[in-house]
């Protein structure tokens, strides 16, 4: 989650093949299994313990998994574990928002002070200038409360306050500390304290918690029985890979080296809240994202409004070239044409995902360390390390 939110040259003549699959009556099929198996395989040389990659299409899934989701037992990471998605929460809170958006509840152009009135004050920050709609396309200027908490970022302080609660509040207040990075609407840039904020309208405008209205407007229709929205539970229920996290230990801000790996499954995800707390599988997380995009979780005016996309900055577009972001989905270009997706960092896990446009195929993936140490002589990557595997994906056969 802390970029969250980055090709591996050995995949060229695979994407070479996936380019020209289908053109002619001739050409080949593909393997879009042993495609899939061998990108799992090239994360592992980038620092991931364990793979697991599940592929959903209306012909059937496809699923494959590298490497190990415990490595002191060697035991790979199962099909059907949970883990923590990091800031794919944030499509299910801004699903969640437009949902009350469609029912009149409130205007994607309130401004927040009419809903916390107070809460987005000082050094510089002004509810009254910031929208609903700047909040969920990150284009508020509001600074980032993970800056008010450096001790998730090193060893020591992660182990001694890991079990601590952080409530929203507590969170928006830490980045009131700070000021604004623009006046809002002038420009784009991602900040958790965005969601810290939705999560709390949310509340405000229903009577009970983001994580109430979430389980109820999402997880409960869709029957998505594998997805927890947690509180401050620390718990990841099983099945689940081990889920690894090693903090800086040298290097260079923009291209760390790290210490040995820690466990850090079991942590208070309440500091993450409605940026980042959601547990899911990847069955779950392909099934949302198949009915958001087929438009069995949102009116079509306001999945039109989460496609609405804006540029996003240059150090988002070096991890995604041409990203754009809408609001709680990005869209993020591809080899045939496009795809919305909202993948999520949190410690131990990383979450990476897309889906068709039309919401017919997509594909979750889901690594058990959100901290990666290359392999010796294994060269930086250029851009987010899955995005030729969710090309291959989205855009190949099967």
């Amino acid at each position: 989650m802390r970029n969250l939110v980055m090709t591996l040259t050995a995949m060229t003549a695979v994407t070479a093949t996936l380019g020209t699959a289908g053109v002619a009556a001739a050409a080949p099929r593909v393997d879009t299994r042993a495609v899939l198996q061998r990108d799992s395989d090239a994360l592992l040389a980038q620092g991931a313990p364990g793979v697991l990659v599940e592929l959903d299409t209306a012909r059937g899934d496809v699923r494959v998994r590298s490497g190990y989701g415990d490595t002191a037992a060697r035991t790979p990471v199962p099909w059907d574990g949970r883990f923590r998605v990091g800031s794919y929460t944030k499509t299910f809170v801004a699903a969640t928002l437009l949902q009350l958006v469609g029912e009149g509840r409130l205007t994607l152009e309130d401004p927040v002070e009419r809903w916390l009135p107070g809460v987005v004050r000082g050094n510089g920050n002004d509810g009254r200038a910031v929208t609903v709609r700047q909040l969920l396309q990150h284009t508020s200027g509001l600074p980032e409360y993970l800056a008010g908490l450096p001790y998730l970022f090193e060893r020591e302080g992660f182990e001694r306050h890991r079990f601590d609660t952080v409530t929203q509040e507590q969170a928006v207040a830490l980045a009131m500390a700070f000021p604004p990075e623009f006046a809002p609407g002038t420009r784009w840039s991602y900040s958790n304290t965005n969601y810290a904020l939705a999560g709390m309208i949310i509340e405000r405008v229903t009577g009970h918690t983001w994580q109430h209205e979430v389980r109820r407007r999402i997880v409960g229709p869709l029957g998505l029985r594998d997805t927890v929205v947690p509180g401050t539970d620390p718990d990841v229920p099983r099945p689940h890979a081990v889920g690894y996290e090693r903090f800086p230990a040298g290097g260079t801000p923009d291209d760390p080296s790290y210490g040995e790996p820690i466990d850090a499954t079991r942590l208070n995800p309440s500091w993450g809240g409605a940026a980042g707390a959601i547990i899911s599988t990847a069955a779950d997380a392909n099934r949302f994202l198949r009915a958001l995009l087929g438009g069995k979780v949102l009116r079509p005016a306001e999945l039109a409004e989460m496609r609405r996309t804006v540029p996003t900055n240059d150090e988002f577009r070096a991890n995604w070239p041409g990203a754009r972001y809408g609001l709680g989905l990005m869209w993020v270009p591809n080899s045939c044409g496009g795809s919305w997706a909202h993948g999520g960092d949190i410690h131990g896990y990383r979450t990476r995902n897309g889906v068709t446009p039309d919401g017919t195929r997509s594909v979750v993936v889901s690594m058990n360390t959100d901290s990666f140490q290359r392999a010796p002589g294994v060269p930086k990557p250029t851009k987010d390390i899955t995005i030729d595997l969710i090309d291959h994906a989205l855009c190949g056969g099967h």
